[in-house]
C-alpha cells in the first residue's frame, strides 16, 4: 500500500502495518469482533463457563435443541451409514459425482409444498444469492434492489454484469418510480428483496410488490431466508402467509436458520432451474452438500410443517417482548419475531450487551457497517422454546440496564 508523506511524496508502508492500524481503529471504535468459542446452542448457551439465555441464534422453532427428533434421525441415519447409502463427503461437484438421490427427494419435496414446477438445493444462502442474478442477467438488464438487502443480495449484484439501482428500504412508491422511468429501456428487470429483514425485524409488502412486477413485467426475487419456518400455516414463509407464492418469480429460503440444518433452496419454474443448473457458478463449480446434511435437512422440513403453534409462540413472544420494551421508552422497529432496539452510538449497544451478559442474557450488540452509522442496537432473535418469564425477566433487566 502506498500513502502520501508531510513532503507529498509516497512511501510504501506494509500490509502488516496497515492492517494492525485497521484492527487498532476497530478496537477503539468498539467495533472490533472475535469468533467466540461457545458451548450448546439451544434455548441457553454456554458463555464463558456461564449459562446464558440464548437471544442471538437463527433457530427459531428450536429444532435444533430437539433431542427426540436428533437421536430419531440418528437411529435412521446408523442403519443407512451400515448399508453404504449415506456419506459424509460427496467428495466432487453435483455435476460430477456430488449428486445423490437426496438431492431428488428433496427438491420434490420442496416443490411439492411450494406448488412449483422445481426447486434446486445450494450449498448455502450465499451461494445461492451470489450465484442466481449473476446467471439469470446480462449487461441488457437492470437490477432493483431494497437499499437494506443482505451483504449477499449485494454482492451478488456486484458481480453481475446488469446495470442496478437501489431503492429507498421498504418503500414500494419509490420502486414504482423506478419502473416507470425505465420502462421499455432494458431486456429484463429484475426485482430483488427480503420478505423479513433481519437488522429492522420489518416485513415487506410482498403483495403490492406482485402486483408492481406483473404491472410492469419485471421478475421477483424473495429471499426468504428469515421468513421459512415463522410465517405461514406450513412455514413456508411471509409468500404463504399473505396468499402470493404463485406471484413470486424465485422464492430463495435457508436451512441454516428455522430449519436447523445448513444449505439453501429456491423454487422456480422448471425451465429456470435448467437454465441455473448450466450458467450458476456458484452451483457448478463447488463441493456438493454431504447426503448425510441432505438428509438432516429432508427431516427437518417435513418436521416443521406442522409445527403451527411453535409459529404462533414464537410471534406471541416477540409481540410480548415488543409492546413491553416500547411502554419503556426503547426504540424498537418491526413486527417480526426479530426484536431490535436501536440505542444508537455503538458503546452504548456494547454497554447494554455486556449488563445484559451478567444478568444472564447472550444477545449480541450490532454495529456498522453491519447497520447505518449511529443506529447500533442490540437484535433479539426469538425461539419458540423460550417462556414467557423468559420475556419479562428479558424486558425487566433492559430497564434496569438504562437506569
Amino acid at each position: 500500500m502506498t500513502f502520501g508523506d508531510s513532503s507529498g511524496e509516497s512511501r510504501q508502508m506494509p500490509i502488516e502495518e496497515q492492517i494492525t492500524r485497521e484492527l487498532e481503529s476497530l478496537k477503539e471504535k468498539q467495533r472490533y469482533r472475535v469468533l467466540p468459542d461457545l458451548g450448546g446452542g439451544g434455548r441457553h448457551i454456554r458463555v464463558d463457563g456461564r449459562q446464558l439465555l440464548n437471544l442471538s441464534s437463527n433457530d427459531y422453532l428450536g429444532l435444533g435443541a430437539d433431542r427426540e427428533l436428533r437421536s430419531a434421525w440418528l437411529a435412521g441415519l446408523a442403519s443407512a451409514g451400515e448399508s453404504g447409502s449415506l456419506s459424509f463427503t460427496s467428495s466432487s461437484s453435483r455435476l460430477l459425482t456430488g449428486g445423490h438421490p437426496l438431492y431428488g427427494e428433496l427438491e420434490s419435496a420442496l416443490a411439492r409444498e411450494y406448488g412449483s414446477e422445481s426447486a434446486l438445493v445450494f450449498n448455502s444462502g450465499y451461494h445461492a444469492n451470489t450465484g442466481i442474478l449473476p446467471a439469470l442477467s446480462n449487461r441488457h438488464d437492470l437490477i432493483l434492489s431494497d437499499r437494506l438487502n443482505h451483504a449477499s443480495i449485494i454482492d451478488g449484484i456486484r458481480i453481475a454484469e446488469a446495470e442496478y439501482r437501489r431503492y429507498r428500504h421498504a418503500d414500494l412508491d419509490h420502486l414504482e418510480e423506478q419502473l416507470e422511468s425505465c420502462a421499455g429501456r432494458y431486456r429484463q428487470v429484475f426485482i430483488v428483496t427480503e420478505s423479513v429483514f433481519s437488522m429492522d425485524g420489518d416485513l415487506v409488502d410482498l403483495r403490492r410488490l406482485v402486483e408492481l412486477k406483473k404491472r410492469h413485467g419485471a421478475m421477483l426475487i424473495v429471499d426468504e431466508a428469515h421468513g421459512v419456518g415463522v410465517y405461514g400455516d406450513r412455514g413456508l414463509g411471509l409468500c404463504e402467509a399473505l396468499g402470493v407464492i404463485d406471484g413470486i418469480d424465485m422464492l430463495i429460503g435457508t436451512f441454516g436458520k428455522a430449519f436447523a440444518s445448513t444449505g439453501a433452496f429456491a423454487v422456480m419454474r422448471s425451465l429456470f432451474r435448467e437454465y441455473l443448473a448450466n450458467t450458476m457458478r456458484t452451483l457448478i463449480f463447488t463441493t456438493a452438500l454431504p447426503p448425510v446434511l441432505l438428509g438432516w435437512s429432508l427431516t427437518t422440513f417435513r418436521k416443521q410443517l406442522v409445527m403451527r403453534e411453535e409459529r404462533q409462540r414464537l410471534l406471541g413472544l416477540a409481540s410480548r417482548l415488543r409492546c413491553e420494551l416500547r411502554a419503556a421508552g426503547f426504540e424498537v422497529p418491526g413486527e417480526s419475531h426479530i426484536v431490535p432496539v436501536v440505542l444508537g452510538e455503538d458503546r452504548n449497544a456494547v454497554g447494554m450487551a455486556a449488563s445484559l451478559r451478567e444478568a444472564g442474557f447472550h444477545a449480541l450488540p450490532v454495529r456498522p457497517p453491519t447497520v447505518p452509522e449511529n443506529s447500533a442496537r442490540l437484535r433479539f432473535s426469538l425461539r419458540a422454546d423460550l417462556l414467557p418469564e423468559d420475556i419479562d425477566s428479558l424486558a425487566a433487566a433492559m430497564k434496569r440496564s438504562r437506569s
